[in-house]
């Protein structure tokens, strides 16, 4: 019960169920220290879908590491997903050092870590006795948010400058407040910083939902919050776009409650995100009632406001059908 949300509260969802955490669960990588993670599974249920969480190049010390983010991945566990995550190498808490090649961002490691997961799901689980044989190895879904969606765009498909990351063993994945073009669409002084945000969606073929803040400033780009909604726009593969109402970049709090990366708290536009992301995940994967469709509905009714939907039809051009 969260006294806090109200027109949220109409978006369908299922109850929650406990959960267990299991961290740091440490994989090795090659050529460098381990790889820390952190995974938060029902302690219920077999078959259980597998989301990557990515998170962000955020300001706080902790948040940007496999500690933040729970309000998400303490959400979707709760229902049903086995939230998988990392500590990615640009982490200031826990990451690769400064002076190790390819920081601060460390785009390029961030992808194999990923991989990395993917690759030793077995190990993962061995770390983890009362998960065993519970993961979903064919359902694995990633999601980032901020800087971690740009991390999980090379994953789904998008080429930088023609090579290809993507990983056939992803499924599905949401982008949450990712960051759009880059290039020209860049301030000159970003786009020298950031050659790495050139990225081509047109190369997304998985299933994605992209999610945005109405309210975002992007500071990268003279272009508005709509600059965050690329990828829906260029992916064959985004089939929907998810903007929430009244926040920008943090969406309300997903990084974390009362923390930095919020730049506006709202316990509506989080509960907001973190429903209607369940619903399209819990869709994708089969799982249950058809929440999306229900929410959807909700936008129209006694949740209008909180947000807006626009879903590609079979031809591909964008129809907004809500909010």
């Amino acid at each position: 019960m969260n006294r806090l949300i109200d027109r949220a509260r109409h978006f369908p969802t299922p109850d929650p169920q406990p959960t267990v955490a299991y961290t740091p669960i440490r994989l090795a990588m090659p050529d460098r220290t381990g790889l820390e993670l952190r995974l938060t599974v029902p302690v219920a249920g077999d078959a259980l879908p597998i989301v990557l969480l990515s998170h962000g190049f955020g300001p706080s010390n902790y948040i940007p590491s496999k500690d933040g983010y729970a309000p998400l991945s303490q959400f979707w566990a709760e229902r049903g997903m086995a939230v998988i995550q990392p500590t990615h190498a640009s982490s200031r808490v826990a990451g690769l050092a400064p002076d190790h090649p390819g920081a601060p961002f460390f785009w390029r490691e961030r992808v194999a870590e990923m991989r990395a997961i993917l690759d030793h799901l077995i190990e993962v689980e061995r770390q983890a006795p009362a998960v065993a044989d519970r993961l979903d190895h064919r359902r694995i879904a990633v999601v980032g948010h901020s800087f971690g969606g740009h991390t999980c765009s090379l994953l789904l498909g998008a080429r930088l400058l023609g090579e290809d990351l993507s990983d056939p063993r992803i499924g599905a994945g949401v982008l949450l407040t990712s960051p759009g073009r880059g290039g020209k669409d860049l301030t000159p002084e970003n786009a020298l910083r950031f050659p790495f945000f050139d990225l081509d969606f047109g190369s997304i073929r998985t299933p994605t939902l992209v999610v945005c803040g109405a309210e975002d400033d992007p500071h990268f780009t003279p272009r508005g919050p709509e600059w965050h909604a690329d990828a829906f726009h260029d992916a064959p593969g985004a089939d929907a776009l998810l903007t929430i109402a009244g926040v920008g970049h943090g969406l309300g709090g997903i990084a974390g409650w009362d923390a930095k990366e919020t730049e506006t708290e709202s316990p509506e536009a989080l509960e907001t995100t973190r429903r209607l992301t369940l619903a399209w995940l819990r869709r994708h994967f089969r799982i249950g009632a058809d929440d999306w469709s229900q929410g959807r509905l909700a936008l129209r009714g006694a949740a209008a406001g909180m947000g807006a939907i626009v879903e590609k039809a079979a031809d591909i051009r964008p129809q907004k059908i809500d909010g």
